[in-house]
């Protein structure tokens, strides 16, 4: 695992956080970013050193990652990272849509002006990345427009259960951000249903989060045929 693959911003840890969340995110971060590549396998020694840490921490993040069905971790054999399962993807689409359809009706009855302006603000950010091809970043920009959508109305605990659940939706938006869903089209999806928002419109952000988050399943089927060493199922076994 060459360092020299992993961005330099991924490196540093903090002293205010756990290491092994820590070690989650950033991991999770490289295996959604095409960094680390289905069917590789991941030594915790090796990450321990490049993260200046021991190896608990490592085993521990690595165990969240296969709950979360990134990894997997065979006893003798080693640990890898997984292929995308088109089914993980739709049960992951279908929890969302139903958890980001009520958030986005309920923030549109309560918004405050703060959280408007952290929404515009994140929209502006998205369009300056878009123009950099910083993909990875406008990821970052784009789950944390959805973070914000959700800890706008105080439920922290649903932004955890959507984590946890769209980390093979992500992966595919990933790989779908040059191909069938670039980041200009990810924008005007976000900026209708801030419009909404704004003009306090439960139906009409409802609709608009349905509509974007539906949208994945434009873009997996031309996805998975030119990528099918990515998923489950696809090519050869």
């Amino acid at each position: 695992m060459p360092i020299d693959l992993i961005p330099r911003e991924l490196l540093f840890l903090n002293s205010t956080e756990a290491v092994s969340v820590q070690l989650y995110h950033k991991l999770r971060k490289l295996i959604i970013n095409n960094t680390f590549t289905p069917g590789e396998r991941l030594v915790d020694k090796e990450i321990a050193e490049i993260f200046g840490v021991s190896k608990q921490p490592v085993r521990d993040a690595c165990a969240r990652l296969a709950e979360a069905r990134l990894l997997k971790i065979l006893p003798q054999r080693g640990t890898f990272v997984m292929k995308i399962s088109p089914l993980e993807v739709e049960n992951g689409q279908f929890i969302r849509e139903a958890v980001e359809t009520a958030i986005a009706r309920r923030v549109a009855l309560t918004i405050d002006a703060e959280n408007l302006r952290a929404l515009d603000r994140n929209l502006a950010e998205q369009a300056a990345t878009a123009n950099t091809g910083d993909m990875p970043r406008f990821l970052d920009l784009d789950e944390a427009f959805h973070r914000i959508l959700a800890m706008s109305i105080g439920c922290a605990a649903a932004w955890d259960a959507i984590e946890n659940i769209k980390a093979s939706m992500d992966r595919v938006r990933y790989l779908s951000l040059q191909e069938e869903s670039p980041a200009d089209s990810l924008i005007q999806q976000h900026a209708r249903i801030v419009e909404s928002i704004r003009n306090g419109n439960p139906q009409a952000a409802e609709d608009a989060m349905r509509s974007h988050l539906q949208g994945i399943f434009i873009s997996m089927t031309p996805i998975v045929g030119r990528n099918p060493e990515w998923f489950e199922d696809a090519g050869q076994p």
